[in-house]
C-alpha cells in the first residue's frame, strides 16, 4: 500500500519510548452513569470505589474519568463552573482523593478530563465579565464582539443554531446592545479567549493542581478548538451544521460527512503552541504524564501534529472508530495511522465507543456507510442486536490485537447496546433541543450501567432512581449474569486483555498477510490476528491453534472443535468473527472462503 499523506513537520525525537501509556488499555468511566452509592439517581465517586474489583478483574491499566467538576450540567459536566473542585452530587475532593489512592493501590492509573475551550456561564470569570461591561479586562478572558448588523459572523454552534449569543438580554444594560459572545457549543458554554494570558495561567495552575493530587494524565476536550482564525472570518458551512440538506444529488448521509470540526474555529496552528507550553509544565511536575487529544480533524496526518514529542502523548483515533464494518476502510486507517504516528515517534490509539457516539454493539449492526451520528431514536431503523454484538466482539478482539494503546468505554465489556427506544421526554442532551429534535443526541450511550440481573435499577443503586431511563431487560447484560459464564462478552474482554499483555501485542508491529477480500489477516510478533467482515465463513490454513476467538467455543484448543478447525488444520472463522492465532515462523497460508 502506498501512503501519500503529508508528513508532520518539525519532528522532535521522543524520549518516552518506555512510557506506560504507549500500550495501555484505558477504561473510560462516565461517573454519572457508572454506579450510584447514595441512591439519588446520579452516579458518584463512592459508587466507583465499590466496583474497583470489576476494573481489576477486567485488567485495565488506567481509568479516564469524564468531568466531575461543579457544573450546571447543561452539557453533562462539560460546562465547568469550577476547575478545582468536585461537584457535590459526586462527593467531595476527599472522596476523590480516596478513589485515586484506591486505584493506585490496585495498580490502575487515573486520567481526568480537561475542558479548555470553554467554561460554564456560571464560572466566576464569566459572571464577572458580564458585570464588568464592554472593553473590560474581565471580558477579554472570553470572546466578545460587537456587531450592529446581527451576529459578528456566520459561525454555527455544534449543538445547532448560531454560535453567538447576544449580551444585552443577559445584562439588561443598553451599553451591551450589539455585543455578542462566542459559544461553539451550548449558549451556556462561552469560549475562552486563548490570546489572554490569564487563561494560560489558569490552565497551567490547573495542571499543577491535579498532578499534585495524584492524577496521571489528562484527556483534552475539543483539543483542536481553542484558537480561532485571526479576524474570525465566516465559515463555509454556515450557521447551522446539523441542518445540512442533500444537494447536487447527494443524500443526507453523504452531506453529513462534510461536517467534521473544520473551518476557522478549529485546528488552527496556534493550538500547538499551547500544548508545547503544557508539556513543559507537566515535565516539571511529573514523569510520563499523559496528554491525549480529542481532536476531530480531517486526516491522520493532521492528528499526528498533536502528538509530536514536545506536545501531546496520544490522540484519539476517530478515523478508526468511524471506519465501520469495512475491511478495506479499517486496513487503510491502520496503515495510515501507524505510518503518520510512527513518523513522530508516537503510538497509535484505537477506540470503538465513547460517551459521544452510538455504542459499537449497535452501530456495527448497520451498513458501514449509514450515518448514526449522533444517536438513534425509536423512529429510526432499529439495529439487529445479535448481529451487532457479534461484530462488536470481533471488532474489539481485532482492535486489542493491534500495537499501541486501546480505549474502552464503560459497559462495552458487557456488550451493552445503545438505548435506541428512549422516550423523547427523557432526553437531556442539548443536541436534542438545539436541533429542534432533528438529532436524537448522545443520551442512548450514557444510560446507567446494570450490575445485577434484577432490581429497580439493576444494581446501579438501591432506590431505583436513574438520571436516564434504563431499557427493559438491561440486567441480562450485568456482570452478575455474565460472571463465570463461558463465552460471555465479559469473559472475552478479560481474557483478551490478559493475553494482550502476556503477548506484548501493544508493543508489537503489523505485518499484513495475504487474505481474501473482506478478510483482514496480520501478524503481530508471533500472533496472527484475523477478522472476517463477510457473511461467509473463511478457512485460514494456520501453523498454530486459535488462542482466543470472538465467537463461543466449548473448547478453545480442542482438536474436536469441528466448528472452527477442520481436518486440514485450517481455522474456520465464521461470518463476523475474529480470532488470534499462535503462529510458527511459517505464519499462515491464505484465507479461503468456504
Amino acid at each position: 500500500m502506498t501512503l501519500t499523506s503529508a508528513r508532520p513537520q518539525g519532528l522532535v525525537s521522543r524520549t518516552d519510548t518506555d512510557a506506560w501509556w504507549r500500550d495501555a488499555v484505558i477504561y473510560q468511566i462516565y461517573p454519572r452513569s457508572f454506579a450510584d452509592a447514595n441512591g439519588d439517581g446520579i452516579g458518584d465517586i463512592q459508587g466507583i470505589r465499590e466496583h474497583i474489583d470489576h476494573l481489576v478483574a477486567l485488567g485495565v491499566d488506567a481509568v479516564w474519568l469524564s468531568p466531575f467538576y461543579p457544573s450546571p450540567q447543561v452539557d453533562a459536566g462539560y460546562d465547568v463552573s469550577d476547575y478545582f473542585d468536585l461537584a457535590p452530587e459526586y462527593g467531595s475532593l476527599q472522596d476523590l482523593d480516596a478513589l485515586i489512592a484506591d486505584l493506585h493501590e490496585a495498580g490502575i492509573r487515573v486520567i481526568i478530563d480537561l475542558v479548555p475551550n470553554h467554561s460554564s456561564d456560571q464560572h466566576k470569570w464569566f459572571r464577572a465579565a458580564l458585570e464588568a461591561g464592554p472593553g473590560s479586562p474581565e471580558r477579554d478572558r472570553y470572546i466578545f464582539r460587537h456587531s450592529i448588523d446581527g451576529a459578528p459572523n456566520n459561525w454555527g454552534s455544534l449543538f445547532g443554531g448560531s454560535a453567538w449569543q447576544p449580551v444585552e438580554p443577559l445584562t439588561g444594560r443598553s451599553e451591551d446592545q450589539g455585543w455578542y459572545y462566542l459559544h461553539l457549543f451550548a449558549a451556556e458554554q462561552p469560549d475562552f479567549n486563548w490570546s489572554n494570558e490569564d487563561v494560560h495561567e489558569h490552565f497551567r495552575t490547573f495542571l499543577r493542581f491535579w498532578v499534585e493530587r495524584g492524577i496521571d494524565g489528562f484527556r483534552v476536550d475539543v483539543a483542536h478548538g481553542l484558537v480561532k482564525a485571526e479576524g474570525l472570518p465566516d465559515d463555509d458551512l454556515g450557521p447551522d451544521r446539523w441542518n445540512v440538506v442533500a444537494v447536487e444529488g447527494e443524500d443526507a448521509a453523504a452531506a453529513r460527512e462534510k461536517l467534521p470540526d473544520v473551518g476557522p474555529a478549529f485546528n488552527q496552528p496556534g493550538v500547538h503552541d499551547i500544548y508545547r507550553e503544557w508539556r513543559r509544565v507537566l515535565d516539571e511536575v511529573g514523569e510520563d504524564i499523559l496528554l491525549v487529544a480529542e481532536a476531530w480533524v480531517p486526516t491522520e496526518a493532521d492528528v499526528a501534529l498533536y502528538v509530536r514529542a514536545d506536545e501531546m502523548s496520544q490522540a484519539f483515533n476517530f478515523p478508526f472508530l468511524t471506519a465501520g464494518w469495512d475491511a478495506d476502510g479499517l486496513r487503510r486507517v491502520i496503515d495510515v495511522s501507524l505510518s503518520e504516528y510512527g513518523a513522530v515517534g508516537a503510538p497509535a490509539t484505537w477506540v470503538l465507543s465513547n460517551h459521544d457516539v452510538v455504542r459499537h454493539a449497535s452501530r456495527l449492526a448497520y451498513p458501514a456507510d449509514m450515518d448514526t451520528n449522533p444517536g438513534i431514536g425509536p423512529k429510526d431503523p432499529q439495529p439487529d442486536a445479535e448481529l451487532g454484538l457479534a461484530r462488536a466482539r470481533a471488532a474489539t478482539l481485532f482492535m486489542l490485537g493491534l500495537p499501541g494503546s486501546a480505549y474502552l468505554y464503560q459497559g462495552e465489556e458487557l456488550g451493552l447496546p445503545e438505548h435506541t427506544t428512549m422516550e423523547d421526554e427523557a432526553r437531556q442532551d442539548p443536541l436534542w433541543e438545539r436541533t429542534d429534535h432533528l438529532v436524537p443526541g448522545r443520551d442512548g450511550c450514557r444510560v446507567p450501567l446494570p450490575w445485577t440481573r434484577d432490581g429497580a435499577s439493576y444494581g446501579y443503586n438501591a432506590t431505583g432512581l436513574t438520571w436516564l431511563p434504563q431499557p427493559e431487560g438491561w440486567g441480562e447484560y450485568s456482570p452478575q449474569v455474565q460472571e463465570g459464564r463461558e463465552g460471555s462478552t465479559l469473559s472475552l474482554y478479560r481474557r483478551a486483555i490478559a493475553l494482550r499483555r502476556e503477548l506484548r501485542l501493544g508493543r508489537g508491529s503489523v505485518e499484513w498477510l495475504d487474505s481474501e477480500p473482506g478478510i483482514l489477516l496480520l501478524r503481530n510478533g508471533t500472533t496472527g490476528i484475523a477478522l472476517n467482515t463477510t457473511e461467509q465463513p473463511v478457512a485460514i490454513k494456520a501453523a498454530g491453534r486459535p488462542l482466543i476467538t470472538s465467537w463461543h467455543r466449548s473448547e478453545v484448543d480442542g482438536a474436536d472443535s469441528t466448528d472452527t478447525v477442520d481436518a486440514a488444520d485450517a481455522v474456520v472463522v465464521p461470518p463476523n468473527g475474529a480470532c488470534w492465532l499462535g503462529l510458527s515462523a511459517g505464519g499462515t497460508d491464505g484465507g479461503d472462503p468456504r
